[in-house]
């Protein structure tokens, strides 16, 4: 079991394959993509099974894929297959912009293997065309081709949770029409406040307040249907609630008003194979660097002990949100 010095019971690993984006986002992404890397530089699915399994020894039961956006990396599904297969692992679950998601399931039908993942998180930021491309500085793709895909997994059963994160002034006017699809959908639709990581604190976050007033006024009472606030074994940091006459849930992930660092339960991996033990500042462990010196697996998962034991009490995000000083990484490097 992995346990910190504030008695956190570690047991969920968000793992980035790839830096890059086929968007780019404005609170994520600067607008010219990301630098090209030679592909050494990249931690290996090899290397990430192999630290998985370590992980999973030591008590990781949940895994989350990332990016950038992952599904750009050739040999996802097969690699999701064989993380699914290791011991120890109970959730296997991605993060992706959606844009890939028909061509992955349509590849995924043909091979007749069964590589999907237990859950899917959409990033899905307007309905709006002009909106959503003023966000992703795409141009490629409508607001409907997401939502189709979105019933396209539900066709699939598997859980679907839609991540809108608000700017405002940018695309706070598009939380009711994002609410508006879980009336008749299975889903989780959740609102995330705007965390001051890489080109976001230039932006200004709405509150998780704010936008629970707004839907309240729109649909009616949200009905809280956790049993313990911020329950990061189940949902995360996600506080879910329920609506009259709607088949999906509402959900809300207060980074900046309300920290749930006291349950943090996660680590992240990041493309280079750096092990994050807090989003917001760089204490960890190089554990690409343990792998290619040709450390064991003992001697790895004691480095993994020794590094978690010091992971932060706290976040530090509010000490990014003053223009121009931002968070030195962009989310896309950290890995959501």
């Amino acid at each position: 079991m992995l346990k910190d010095s504030c008695g956190r019971i570690i047991d969920y690993l968000r793992i980035s394959i790839t830096d890059r984006c086929n968007l780019r986002c404005l609170y994520c992404m600067p607008p010219e993509g990301v630098e090209w890397k030679p592909h050494g530089s990249i931690i290996s699915f090899e290397q990430i099974l192999r630290i998985t399994e370590i992980t999973a020894r030591l008590g990781i039961k949940k895994i989350r894929i990332t990016g950038g956006e992952p599904l750009l990396r050739r040999g996802v599904s097969a690699f999701m297959k064989n993380l699914k297969a290791i011991p120890g692992i109970e959730s296997l679950t991605l993060t992706t912009n959606g844009l890939l998601l028909q061509s992955y399931l349509d590849e995924a039908g043909q091979s007749g293997m069964d590589p999907l993942p237990d859950g899917m998180n959409i990033s899905f930021n307007a309905l709006n065309k002009d909106r959503y491309r003023l966000i992703t500085r795409c141009g490629n793709t409508e607001p409907p081709d997401i939502i189709a895909i979105i019933d396209r997994l539900l066709e699939k059963k598997i859980n679907v949770k839609v991540n809108c994160v608000p700017l405002r002034t940018v695309n706070d006017d598009e939380i009711i029409p994002i609410t508006f699809l879980a009336k008749d959908r299975n889903i989780t639709v959740r609102f995330i406040e705007l965390m001051p990581i890489g080109t976001a604190a230039l932006y200004q976050f709405v509150s998780g307040k704010e936008i629970k007033n707004m839907i309240e006024k729109e649909f009616g009472s949200l009905t809280h249907q956790n049993d313990k606030p911020y329950a990061s074994s189940v949902n995360g940091p996600a506080v879910n609630y329920s609506l009259v006459d709607f088949k999906g849930k509402i959900g809300f992930i207060n980074a900046m008003t309300h920290g749930f660092c006291e349950t943090c339960n996660r680590l992240r991996l990041t493309s280079e194979g750096f092990l994050k033990l807090c989003l917001s500042n760089d204490l960890g462990l190089d554990l690409k660097q343990l792998l290619v010196s040709g450390a064991s697996d003992d001697d790895i998962s004691l480095s993994i002990i020794k590094a978690v034991y010091n992971k932060p009490r706290f976040h530090t995000l509010s000490d990014y949100y003053v223009p121009q000083e931002n968070h030195p990484e962009g989310m896309y490097k950290i890995g959501g």
